[in-house]
């Protein structure tokens, strides 16, 4: 599967990757930026069979209930209660602590509307699962996925998102959103 997905992405799509995956790390938590298209979730179905790698998210407990639950689980899904009255990040933590490996993709933003700000519970359950964030762009533009250094969260939130913002700097999503005024 490994090698027909690598034909895929360099050869039949022609994308490139700028950055190393941090394969030595079994922990962190990716923030994939922009999201404007559903086409985002299979190019990272895609991309994880490059680089032949284990890459997580969470979901609502109904979603892992038959008769699709395993399909969920297998395509690296971890079931959490979002309902508003739970602790979302407290829950996303606990699974970080549940796990031997866990990489935990999340879109900041939250929908593949233009937002003016993200959210921010990648940031919080980083510092409370105490795991590094790794920033990856899907920049359709370039036609190329950059990957970031991991960076630990710092208790300067202000500073940290200044730098997570500078890094996704230019890139264009698939669906090319207005300028904020």
């Amino acid at each position: 599967m490994q090698r027909l997905a690598k034909f895929i992405y360099f050869k039949v799509m022609g994308w490139r990757v700028n950055g190393e995956f941090p394969s030595h790390l079994k922990k962190f938590v990716i923030i994939v930026v922009p999201h404007t298209s559903w086409w985002d979730f299979l190019l990272g179905l895609l991309i994880r069979k490059v680089w032949n790698e284990e890459i997580n998210y969470v979901g609502k407990k109904s979603l892992f209930d038959s008769p699709f639950g395993w399909f969920f689980r297998w395509m690296g899904g971890a079931p959490i209660d979002r309902s508003k009255s739970s602790d979302t990040v407290g829950a996303t933590a606990k699974v970080f602590k549940q796990r031997e490996k866990f990489r935990l993709t999340i879109a900041p933003e939250g929908t593949r509307k233009k937002v003016e700000r993200w959210k921010t519970g990648f940031y919080y359950i980083a510092k409370t699962a105490q795991v590094p964030i790794v920033l990856i762009a899907f920049d359709f533009g370039k036609k190329e996925i950059k990957v970031s250094e991991p960076q630990n969260p710092t208790e300067d939130i202000a500073a940290d998102f200044a730098r997570y913002e500078a890094f996704f700097e230019g890139v264009q999503g698939k669906v090319r959103m207005p300028k904020a005024s």
